[in-house]
């Protein structure tokens, strides 16, 4: 005895683009759930993302330019204080894109051009990785460079009492 089974008729294959694929009473289903929607991200996550990735890379001693590395001094020491992540990191985003500025204090003795393109290569990957957002260009500005028994600014090293 043989049976036999009921198959529906072979659908064409669908390309990109084709729209939602017919349900089974021929009408229209519904989008997958992925692209139902849209997904944006604001300045500060990629800010912070790029700030995190940037101080991860040895021979870099801190973020920002002069000023706002002291105000970021003066801030941590204030009890229950953050540092502040996004210190020296400017972003331009667009829907699918983002340009990242860097500003680096490097340690005296590293080479200058190796950290940068570290910075570069690990800023790119975690930007890429965590948003999905194309990285298009990271510049690095190295601001200052910190010698052996520098003080931190706003005496932040300084544990001596006066």
């Amino acid at each position: 005895m043989t049976t036999t089974r009921e198959t529906a008729p072979a659908q064409p294959e669908r390309g990109p683009g084709a729209g939602p694929a017919p349900d089974a009473d021929g009408g229209k289903a519904l989008e997958p759930g992925a692209t139902r929607g849209r997904t944006s991200i604001a300045d500060v996550v990629v800010v912070k993302i790029a700030g995190m990735a940037a101080r991860e890379v040895p021979g870099v001693h801190d973020m920002g330019g002069g000023l706002s590395r002291t105000l970021g001094a003066v801030r941590d020491r204030v009890p229950g204080g953050r540092p502040q992540l996004g210190r020296g990191v400017k972003v331009e985003i667009g829907e699918r894109q983002a340009a990242i500025d860097v500003e680096l204090v490097v340690e005296y003795g590293v080479p200058v051009p190796d950290v940068a393109r570290d910075v570069r290569e690990n800023v790119i990957g975690a930007v890429e990785r965590i948003t999905g957002l194309e990285v298009v260009e990271v510049n690095v500005t190295v601001n200052d460079v910190h010698l052996p028994g520098d003080e931190d600014p706003a005496g932040a090293g300084d544990t001596r009492v006066a």
